[in-house]
């Protein structure tokens, strides 16, 4: 299954939660999409439920099923604890540092960002969205007026996101560093990331 480029505030409707950029449509209709809908009362399984989680986490970061699946088996032969390696790896992608830095509205305009080649990590330009940064990283705005005007209009557009801790952002010089690593508090909320292990270990 590849990305997916479909009706967003369905899948917010689907699972219940502002995955994509909320709507009208999402808040005036707070249950499944469908005509059953409203009255949907269904069981959901222990697959259901780590599938559910893993089909949330993939749309917000917007990976394929073949990418998700690929980091995922990455993470676990990481040392450390295999879920909360596997969000780390997620927010180490250049696209979602971007997006961290208010270079982009939503994840998916970051990762055009990135793949137009606005983007430079430690003075070269990279247009690869699933790019791993890595402590110390310098990400910068390439040169050119065009890539300078971009993220500044998308900066007075995003003022209202905080910057996590372990990014440092430089406004005036459109430039952030990578401080740290994220902890798992400091990953997306609203996931269950042991239901992915889980589902994965199936």
């Amino acid at each position: 299954m590849s990305r997916y480029t479909g009706p967003t505030q369905r899948i917010n409707r689907r699972f219940g939660q502002a995955i994509f950029a909320p709507s009208k449509a999402f808040e005036n209709k707070p249950y499944p999409p469908g005509i059953h809908g409203p009255r949907l009362r269904r069981k959901v399984s222990e697959y259901g439920l780590g599938l559910n989680e893993k089909q949330k986490l993939r749309f917000m970061y917007g990976l394929s099923e073949k990418q998700f699946r690929l980091t995922f088996a990455r993470a676990k032969n990481e040392r450390g604890i295999t879920g909360e390696t596997f969000l780390r790896m997620l927010e180490m992608r250049l696209d979602n540092v971007v997006y961290r830095l208010g270079w982009g509205r939503s994840r998916a305009a970051a990762r055009q960002f990135v793949n137009h080649g606005h983007i430079c990590v430690n003075g070269h330009k990279v247009d690869i969205s699933s790019y791993r940064c890595t402590p110390g990283d310098e990400i910068t705005i390439c040169a050119r007026t065009s890539s300078k005007q971009l993220a500044t209009r998308c900066m007075e557009e995003t003022q209202a996101r905080v910057v996590p801790a372990w990014i440092s952002l430089e406004a005036d010089a459109l430039k952030g560093v990578i401080n740290r690593e994220p902890t798992r508090d400091e990953a997306e909320p609203g996931i269950n990331e042991q239901l992915i292990v889980e589902f994965y270990s199936r």
